[in-house]
């Protein structure tokens, strides 16, 4: 039987989703719930790997199981073992071929901003801090620039082995609420910290720091450099994974 789980956690305090050697991650403390909840040794696999430090508040995942506890009530199970801040919204069995990676079809993420010239203790743990006021309409302006299929090789982290860096963004927008300023955007995938540096070149349109014709120049050239600096993980939060199964 396979199992569908909609996950919800705060990244702050594990290195990421997959498992690593160095440190505590998303997926360590779910398969150990797993495994306490059915002795069985199983791998919990997810749409996607998330960063250390970033949340998640749709985060989709499977794994495969002989338990008896019916899918359905998977969720509640896990929530009795799983640590405070990760938390099963939804289970159920999965529609026949359903795999969490391949099945894909559109990923959802929001990065949030709060203006404000001091940390504030309550928000900066899940919004990075903008001591000024930017240029929310050239914000809005440049983030509709990522809209369609481009080459983002110039918002990948150095370092990535990905060799398609072709990825097409159905939605890009700039929108505020009082002093919170969110960047969400929706695509059919993302690379290597692709959002947080997309985040960071909006942050410098909105500083007058980089022009739209800047913007147009990083995605046809394809440079790193031309783009603005990677914002930290802790403003960034997986909202939602779509399928089509």
């Amino acid at each position: 039987m396979r199992v569908k789980l909609v996950l919800e956690y705060d990244g702050t305090e594990y290195c990421g989703w997959q498992i690593q050697p160095n440190g505590v991650t998303v997926q360590q403390r779910v398969q150990e719930a797993v495994f306490a909840l059915t002795g069985e040794a199983v791998s919990v696999i997810a749409s996607g790997r998330t960063d250390s430090g970033v949340h998640a508040a749709g985060q989709t995942a499977h794994f495969d199981t002989v338990s008896s506890i019916p899918p359905e009530r998977f969720a509640a199970a896990l929530n009795s073992v799983l640590p405070a801040d990760i938390r099963a919204l939804s289970s159920g069995a999965a529609p026949e071929g359903f795999h969490a990676r391949f099945c894909a079809k559109k990923k959802t993420y929001c990065y949030k901003m709060y203006v404000s010239e001091t940390i504030r203790p309550l928000w900066n743990r899940y919004a990075y801090r903008i001591p000024f006021s930017p240029d929310i309409t050239a914000m809005k302006r440049a983030a509709r620039l990522f809209e369609g299929e481009h080459d983002f090789r110039a918002f990948m982290a150095s370092g990535s082995e990905v060799k398609d860096t072709v990825r097409t963004v159905y939605s890009s927008e700039i929108t505020c609420e009082g002093d919170f300023i969110f960047f969400t955007v929706c695509g059919n995938g993302f690379l290597y910290n692709m959002v947080r540096i997309m985040a960071g070149t909006l942050l410098e349109a909105g500083a007058g720091e980089m022009t739209e014709a800047d913007i147009i120049a990083a995605l046809e050239k394809g440079e790193r450099t031309l783009c603005g600096k990677t914002l930290p993980p802790h403003g960034l939060t997986l909202l939602s994974v779509e399928y089509d199964v």
